[in-house]
């Protein structure tokens, strides 16, 4: 038999309530008739760019019914599509509107928003789809991961390659010895492909809020776009729990991610990506130490490039050393790779070395683990197609969908949070490093700090706006 991914928790329960005395159980997807009813899904960060696709992955098995964003003009374009959908702003308005009307949500708003949204969703007993990071800031992490469990509902991250082919590949074949024991790993990414350093810090700057646009004639006759008296979008939406400050430029639509604030630069944008596979197949765990050395570090901006080293201690393999690479740097060629591969066109992968083999991967979502040189691989192999034995995702490349079928089969999610807290917790810790280059940072798992004061300061946030502290929960 497979060993099961998808643990199934009915007899669970169904022993549990025997044991325990009455448990109520309510089932949101079984109507009047006995018949299983979709789930309704809002989005939150969900009119425009991956927000958009990820509700429209989610519209494959369930209702749409809500879509928040602070984009004014994408949400006109959201309500094209969506008709029968409300329209909000504002998540906390939309869950006061229509909390009764919602089972689900998905999160794919800047990482600084993740938080709050995913919060006040699930303090309402909603399901919830995260997209990666999770956070940008551990204490916020490990508060979600602990309100997931106490609320009792499903949650998945939308690192999609955790629901690959690729990724059980990898860890099958590690379990079963392919590279020997695993000491040393090397990660690379060429993120950050948005403004980050000097460069980053130069654009963001305090400015106005754009106008919706709209056409007209101009003198000559020809149409021209003029500003209308509307804003483009909700700025102090936009900021969330971040307390409030000027408009910034240059964060919206898409380069906040390199501003320390809001983001999480390259190592969040792609860690949860990248990492994903060697974190699972070896079972990393937290670091206990991390360093780094970086370009371009500003007070408000993650840095043009960096490399971090990550040092575990693992319960199979002892000690692992783990690389990080972004921006311009890169691990050297490795030895076995073969004379007429092109190293410089593999702009992300990872590499996994053991004792007895090396494994190459070259792509960001772990869809193509191999050993190097190939003709170790077919001798793996020897001449048959490999065989998956770990058991498949309920919706391959689609995490969203992946919940929606989780919730219907009462099954678990391959990233729910117990697995996607740490996976974003150590693409943090990688940033406490980079925040603070040229250190050894010392990380107490058990206290969830550092021996650095410095890093310290990035477990959590400054300041959260007020009325907006969901620690509780």
């Amino acid at each position: 038999m497979k060993p099961s991914l998808f643990p199934n928790r009915r007899t669970f329960l169904r022993n549990t309530a025997a044991t325990a005395g009455s448990i109520f159980l309510p089932n949101l997807l079984i109507g009047q008739e006995g018949a299983v009813k979709k789930i309704n899904v809002a989005g939150i960060g969900g009119a425009g760019g991956k927000g958009a696709s990820d509700v429209g992955i989610s519209a494959k098995g369930a209702n749409i019914v809500a879509i928040c964003d602070v984009d004014r003009e994408r949400l006109k374009q959201a309500q094209q599509k969506y008709p029968d959908a409300k329209m909000f702003e504002s998540f906390r308005e939309m869950f006061e509107a229509m909390g009764d009307k919602i089972d689900m949500v998905t999160v794919s708003t800047p990482d600084h928003a993740h938080y709050p949204a995913a919060m006040e969703a699930i303090k309402r007993g909603k399901h919830v789809c995260v997209q990666k990071p999770l956070v940008n800031r551990i204490w916020e992490a490990n508060q979600l991961h602990e309100a997931a469990k106490k609320k009792g509902v499903k949650t998945n991250m939308g690192n999609q390659g955790h629901t690959g082919k690729g990724i059980r590949f990898l860890k099958q074949w590690v379990s079963e010895g392919i590279v020997g024991n695993v000491k040393e790993i090397h990660v690379w990414t060429n993120r950050p492909i948005w403004p980050q350093g000097n460069e980053a810090k130069a654009k963001y700057i305090n400015g106005t809020v754009p106008k919706i646009k709209e056409k007209k004639k101009g003198p000559d006759g020809k149409d021209i776009m003029v500003d209308t008296a509307e804003d483009l979008f909700n700025w102090e939406h936009w900021l969330a729990a971040c307390p409030s400050v000027p408009f910034t430029d240059g964060l919206h639509p898409f380069a906040w991610r390199g501003h320390r604030e809001y983001g999480a630069g390259a190592m969040g944008d792609m860690g949860c990506h990248l990492l994903d596979g060697p974190f699972w197949a070896c079972g990393l765990g937290e670091p206990y130490k991390m360093e780094a050395e970086c370009n371009e570090l500003t007070d408000v901006s993650w840095p043009k490039s960096s490399h971090v080293v990550f040092y575990f201690k693992t319960e199979k393999y002892g000690e692992i050393k783990l690389h990080w690479y972004e921006g311009s740097l890169k691990p050297e060629r490795p030895a076995e790779l073969e004379a007429d591969r092109d190293w410089d066109k593999i702009k992300g992968g990872f590499l996994l070395r053991g004792d007895a083999g090396v494994i190459l991967n070259t792509d960001d979502y772990c869809g193509s683990p191999r050993l190097i040189p190939g003709t170790k691989m077919t001798d793996f192999l020897g001449g048959k197609k490999p065989e998956l034995k770990l058991e498949g995702s309920l919706a391959e490349g689609e995490p969203q969908l992946e919940l929606i079928r989780a919730i219907e089969q009462d099954k678990i999610c391959g990233s729910n949070f117990d697995y996607s807290v740490p996976l974003t917790k150590f693409c943090l810790l990688g940033n406490l490093a980079i925040a603070n280059p040229g250190k050894v940072i010392n990380w107490d798992a058990a206290k969830q700090e550092s021996d650095n004061a410095d890093a310290n300061k990035l477990i959590t946030r400054a300041a959260y706006r007020q009325g907006w502290d969901y620690k509780s929960i």
